[in-house]
């Protein structure tokens, strides 16, 4: 028999929110090869066509990537509040963005918004149930 570990609260969490910056990561690329994207960066004729939507987009996307390093480091008590707060934003964002791009070509974004949305959701449920002294 193998031996399994029990994984401390922290470290699934931090994981969980490695995986689904990844995800989002994955998610823009592949949207790099979707037609007329290259072709939008060039012109500007974009979503973040303004230096204030691009900071907007780096805040946003700052914090998954922040929260795999706060999950390790901060006390559970904030912890797990920031964990649920961001956790329930991420998730519904990702329903908002998977839902509006049911198009053939955003596929892929649809299918990485439910995969998004599911470890988001894992998050909140973790943080939800995280354990107490005894």
């Amino acid at each position: 028999m193998l031996e399994n570990q029990k994984v401390n609260i922290k470290i699934k969490l931090a994981a969980l929110w490695a995986s689904v910056t990844f995800c989002y990561l994955y998610g823009d690329y592949f949207e790099l090869y979707t037609p007329g994207k290259i072709d939008s960066l060039i012109t500007g004729d974009n979503v973040l066509d303004s230096p204030t939507k691009l900071l907007i987009a780096s805040i946003i996307l700052v914090i998954p990537s922040v929260m795999v390093a706060l999950s390790v480091i901060l006390k559970p008590k904030l912890n797990r509040i920031l964990n649920i707060i961001f956790g329930l934003l991420f998730t519904l964002m990702m329903l908002l963005i998977g839902v509006n791009s049911l198009t053939e070509w955003y596929s892929f974004y649809v299918f990485l918004a439910f995969a998004e949305s599911i470890i988001t959701i894992l998050i909140v449920y973790y943080a939800w149930k995280w354990p107490r002294e005894a």
